[in-house]
């Protein structure tokens, strides 16, 4: 199992560079070419919505991406260190309305572009995984 580990400051202009480096990641684990696309917009939205907490929060951690690599799938997961309270827990207001309507949606635009999903949240934060089938490198004859 190979992985490759990426930490960025919370701040948007990290985003574009996670996305190029997991859909690279991904076309060299064997993802379909096809579906590339779909690795590229996941891996933006999960990245936006962690800087977006980590940004609301205060929160100075960096946001984690790993990029893992298995005999036949590749995972990426994204992880922030904002605390989550469960739901129906935070004080009523319409800035915490905003914010979860929008973070709802996040969460729906992901599981619209990938079949394989699981969200996780605590207070030592958050993790989305999202996981992809790979097909294996077909070597040329010799």
């Amino acid at each position: 199992m190979a992985t490759v580990e990426l930490r960025f400051s919370a701040l948007p202009e990290h985003v574009r560079t996670a996305r190029l480096v997991a859909a690279a990641v991904a076309r060299r684990a064997g993802v379909d070419e096809a579906v590339l696309d779909e690795v590229r917009l996941a891996v933006g939205e999960a990245c936006t919505r962690a800087v977006g907490l980590h940004q609301h929060g205060g929160i100075t951690a960096p946001v984690n991406v790993s990029l893992i690599e298995e005999e036949k799938q590749f995972s990426i997961e994204v992880g922030d260190k904002a605390p989550h309270a469960a739901p129906g827990t935070g004080a009523p207001g319409a800035a915490d309305d905003a914010e979860t309507e929008e973070d709802e949606m996040g969460l729906a635009v992901i599981s619209g572009l990938v079949d394989d999903v699981e969200v996780s949240a605590g207070q030592d934060g958050g993790r989305i995984r999202m996981t992809w089938p790979t097909t294996p490198a077909v070597l040329p004859p010799v």
